[in-house]
């Protein structure tokens, strides 16, 4: 019964794989996929070993090893293709958070470095995008952002994004610019010693100024016709 179970999964799976990539990837590598995502939950691991083990297949597991190999070696994902299935299975289609972020580590003497847009749903980033940086200490530039942004806009439409939401490492004019200029609301969480321009008071204050008389957690809204950041 168990594996009776295990591959009316891998089917389901396929078919809904098959479904929304609309035939763009043949059934032999779907059902591949299938196989591949199912172990991943089963086993929580990325280790290649592992994942052909947890393989519900007759085929041996050197055999599931050798197909995981051929796969991530030498077949390329379409990122549109990933970004449409992840946009497609949300229970919404609008008012979406988008979540700008990045990591990076060191294999061996490789630093790897990737830049990543995600929709975030009931507090779970969903990747849709990846992009991969040449050295660990590469800045993340304005036009990485705005390409990131502007590749989703195109492929959903801009009126699906609710907000945009950023760590303070990504503070940049020209991208914050771009989100202005397009009408696109952001969130950015900023340092302390960050400068704002306050209209009212036609000065430049610290922004950890503008909190000092709130407690933690506590809130603060400043409206202004316009606002400029240092």
């Amino acid at each position: 019964m168990k594996k009776t179970n295990v591959i009316t999964k891998n089917s389901e799976l396929t078919r809904v794989l098959n479904t929304h990539l609309q035939g763009k990837i043949n059934l032999a590598r779907l059902k591949l996929i299938s196989h591949f995502v199912i172990a991943l939950c089963k086993v929580q691991t990325v280790t290649f070993e592992k994942l052909a083990n947890a393989f519900d297949t007759e085929s041996a597991c050197e055999s599931s090893l050798r197909r995981i190999q051929r796969f991530i070696a030498n077949y390329s994902l379409d990122a549109n293709l990933v970004a449409r299935l992840v946009f497609n299975l949300l229970p919404k289609q609008g008012k979406l958070i988008l979540s700008i972020d990045r990591t990076n580590w060191k294999f061996g003497q490789t630093n790897i470095n990737i830049f990543m847009l995600d929709i975030v749903y009931k507090a779970v980033a969903l990747r849709c995008y990846l992009l991969c940086l040449i050295k660990r200490e590469t800045p993340i530039v304005n036009e990485e952002r705005i390409d990131l942004i502007n590749r989703f806009s195109c492929l959903f439409g801009k009126q699906v994004i609710e907000s945009v939401v950023v760590d303070r490492e990504f503070v940049g004019e020209q991208c914050l610019e771009f989100l202005n200029r397009e009408n696109i609301r952001y969130y950015i969480r900023i340092r302390n010693n960050f400068k704002v321009f306050l209209t009212h008071k036609d000065k430049i204050i610290k922004a950890s100024h503008l909190f000092t008389r709130f407690k933690t957690n506590g809130q603060l809204c400043y409206l202004s016709e316009e606002n400029k950041i240092f």
